[in-house]
């Protein structure tokens, strides 16, 4: 064969390249280090478009660098926890004194969410108990006052946030506030509530945490106006209200209904409350989840089957940050412990 003839055939094979779509705008003159550059921004960028849910670099609503969510993150929400009267005693008596006793059965359980949230109903302070061994009608029955331990063994259990805005947390005045805080930064415990909100980063996602106190006159506002900065703050919002009538269950009332929309109306992603010590009714507003009343988690009323049964609301929140929920039962034994419910 001539060199004519391989000529040939050579530019007959790059044409027929060329036209097959083998090859795709190469100039020949471009150094191969170039080229090799652009294939991989190339590549690049159609990893990014077909693979939303790897970690990647992003912008922010403010400007900041943020990295790409990339699975779902779980919490887990509680009701009304109580750590005095016969809560306290039952520590003594069955878990000589180690206040983990109380959270023992469902321990296992609480450690599998990326973080558990509850309602903390009263102070942790250093005073003596005043509520132990009272009768139901004795003004001290209803009067609180929680262990310096109980921070701890809330961390240890993974209740690593609790909501401070209800009827119980100034049973000891502004001294019992001040000093449950203490004790809950020394646990590395985080708080909301006092018409204060939380921004917490959890996963990669920012959640804020609001809340409204029934007890705090004209806070109606306030929680309006810390929903709506939360969500300039926050990737969801979610409210904890302490409301309601007490050991009233199934429908909250009409008042109750349409506060909570006033709070998704303001930019609230889920409402989940406490107070009523019963379960009240879930509905669905704007596409938004209200949980009304989970009722108890930690408490000695005893006298009724619904005060002895609580709800957990697992909210997941998906890379899209679309919310999906998940419910736990859980039953509060005459022994002082809170078993997993059927």
């Amino acid at each position: 064969m001539t060199v004519k003839n391989v000529k040939i055939i050579f530019i007959f094979i790059l044409s027929a390249l060329f036209f097959s779509g083998c090859v795709k705008n190469v100039d020949l003159r471009e150094p191969a280090s170039t080229r090799g550059e652009q294939a991989r921004e190339e590549k690049a960028q159609e990893q990014n478009v077909s693979s939303p849910g790897r970690a990647v670099d992003l912008v922010d609503k403010v400007g900041e660098p943020v990295t790409e969510i990339q699975k779902p993150i779980r919490l887990l929400f509680v009701g009304d926890m109580m750590f005095d009267r016969h809560i306290r005693e039952a520590v003594e008596k069955y878990g000589k004194g180690d206040y983990n006793y109380i959270l023992e059965p469902i321990k296992e359980s609480l450690s599998q969410y990326d973080l558990v949230v509850g309602n903390l109903e009263g102070p942790i302070i250093e005073n003596e108990s005043v509520s132990v061994a009272t009768k139901m009608d004795e003004r001290n029955n209803f009067i609180f006052t929680f262990d310096p331990n109980v921070a701890q063994v809330l961390a240890e259990n993974n209740i690593k946030l609790v909501n401070l805005g209800n009827n119980h947390i100034l049973n000891q005045g502004a001294k019992g506030l001040e000093q449950t805080k203490k004790y809950l930064d020394e646990a590395s415990m985080e708080y909301f509530g006092n018409d204060k909100f939380l921004v917490r980063e959890i996963g990669g996602i920012r959640v804020g945490f609001v809340n409204y106190d029934y007890s705090n006159n004209n806070s109606e506002e306030k929680v309006v106006e810390n929903i709506k900065t939360a969500k300039e703050q926050s990737d969801v919002v979610i409210v904890c209200p302490h409301w309601g009538v007490e050991y009233k269950t199934g429908d909250p009332g009409a008042s109750i209904r349409a506060l909570a929309r006033r709070f998704i109306d303001a930019g609230a992603d889920a409402i989940i409350g406490t107070h009523p010590h019963v379960i009240q009714t879930s509905e669905e507003y704007q596409g938004k989840k209200i949980y009304y009343s989970l009722g108890n988690f930690i408490f000695d009323q005893y006298f009724s089957r619904k005060t002895m049964e609580g709800l957990g609301v697992e909210v997941i929140i998906n890379p899209d940050l679309s919310l999906g929920y998940n419910e736990v039962n859980f039953v509060m034994t005459k022994k002082g412990q809170t078993v997993l419910g059927q």
